[in-house]
């Protein structure tokens, strides 16, 4: 019984240090890291009481080929909507606000035009232009989708709808 008891936790931690996950950075490192090496941003909008924030967490952003993905193609922020920390974006400090009940802050507002949804990915050109923000729980299959749309240069010329017909799933 004890041999079985070792076997289970040796495979169960060498498959937990094997285990890929997301590179998560800040906003500000993102947008240094993006000056030495160009490449697209991608932020997961989140906040502490969001339940499929969590949800995406630990499904969507576990699964090996999106951690994949995300990790070779964006630089990838977890950015709290009701976060304390200021952030410096093109010349401008946003901050957290609460007014009675309600609080959020400035930069996750004005990512998702003021429409607080959580969670929400948004995605940035290499060139730190807003391209959109995707609202929602997004399983692995339509994410994986929207991940290539957004690193390369589909949205610019290719219509979701015709992109998201072709596309090849890795998964």
């Amino acid at each position: 019984m004890r041999n079985i008891l070792l076997v289970a936790v040796f495979v169960t931690s060498a498959f937990t240090a094997n285990a890929q996950e997301v590179n998560w950075v800040s906003f500000e490192e993102a947008l240094e890291l993006n000056k030495k090496n160009p490449k697209p941003i991608m932020v997961d909008l989140y906040t502490d009481w969001c339940g499929w924030c969590k949800r995406m967490d630990a499904t969507t952003y576990k699964n090996e080929v999106i951690v994949k993905y995300i990790n070779d193609n964006y630089y990838a922020v977890k950015m709290d909507g009701e976060g304390k920390d200021d952030i410096t974006f093109k010349g401008r400090t946003f901050k957290f606000v609460q007014k009675g009940r309600s609080k959020y802050h400035e930069l996750a507002a004005a990512i998702l035009n003021g429409k607080l949804s959580y969670p929400s990915t948004a995605f940035f050109d290499s060139k730190e232009q807003l391209i959109q923000a995707v609202p929602g729980y997004l399983v692995k299959e339509r994410f994986e989708k929207i991940l290539a749309y957004f690193s390369g240069e589909a949205y610019k010329n290719t219509p979701w709808q015709d992109f998201e017909k072709n596309f090849k799933s890795s998964l």
